[in-house]
């Protein structure tokens, strides 16, 4: 552990959260001297308070260790790296940014890998008065549907809920280039790009 690349992190990563020394001593359980010690460079956290720490800031111990974010921390908020949970017993939809310890109905939720869909596959996408109308003619039978479709860009994101025996429809306003996303309970979860026309 690098004490001064760490204390500059410790530093930068309490002022982004807006916490004062003691608001963050307080936290974890330290003085505020020793918060001040250790982004001032002259000492470092003990390992039994690295992991309080990594949970006030909403990182990894490996990232305080290292002294700094990497590519991989940094991209944890961009919507379009969004993780989509899945419950299989009672279809709760669940989404995070970066990776999560996610449980439902007693048991823990894996994030649905996407699969980038062939072209026989993808959903069908019109543009109308300023809005893009998404159908498909996928089965919507009680066994095999959609179960809901969403569209991600670096910076948002909307979810339309589908229902079995239900048509599988969704309006969105025309916005910039992102990925059109749906879950099917027998094929997982798909995608496609999806871009305004240039006229």
């Amino acid at each position: 552990m690098d004490q001064i690349k760490t204390g500059r992190l410790i530093r930068k990563l309490r002022t982004e959260r807006g916490l004062t020394q003691k608001q963050l001593a307080e936290r974890i359980h330290v003085s505020d001297k020793a918060v001040s010690k250790w982004e001032c460079g002259n000492g470092s956290p003990d390992i039994a308070v690295l992991s309080a720490l990594a949970e006030a800031f909403g990182t990894e111990i490996q990232v305080l260790l290292s002294g700094e974010i990497d590519r991989k921390e940094r991209e944890k908020g961009n919507m379009k790296k969004l993780k989509f949970y899945v419950c299989g017993t009672c279809g709760n939809i669940v989404t995070a940014t970066s990776e999560a310890a996610v449980t439902c109905c007693g048991g823990r939720l894996r994030a649905l890998e996407p699969k980038k869909a062939a072209a026989h596959e993808q959903l069908s996408v019109e543009e109308a008065d300023g809005e893009w109308y998404i159908t498909s003619a996928h089965p919507m039978t009680k066994a095999h549907y959609i179960s809901f479709a969403a569209y991600l860009t670096d910076s948002s994101v909307m979810i339309s809920k589908q229902y079995p025996e239900w048509d599988m429809q969704m309006r969105l306003p025309i916005q910039r280039a992102g990925r059109l996303l749906w879950y099917c309970s027998e094929c997982g979860l798909l995608y496609q790009e999806l871009r305004p026309n240039r006229k």
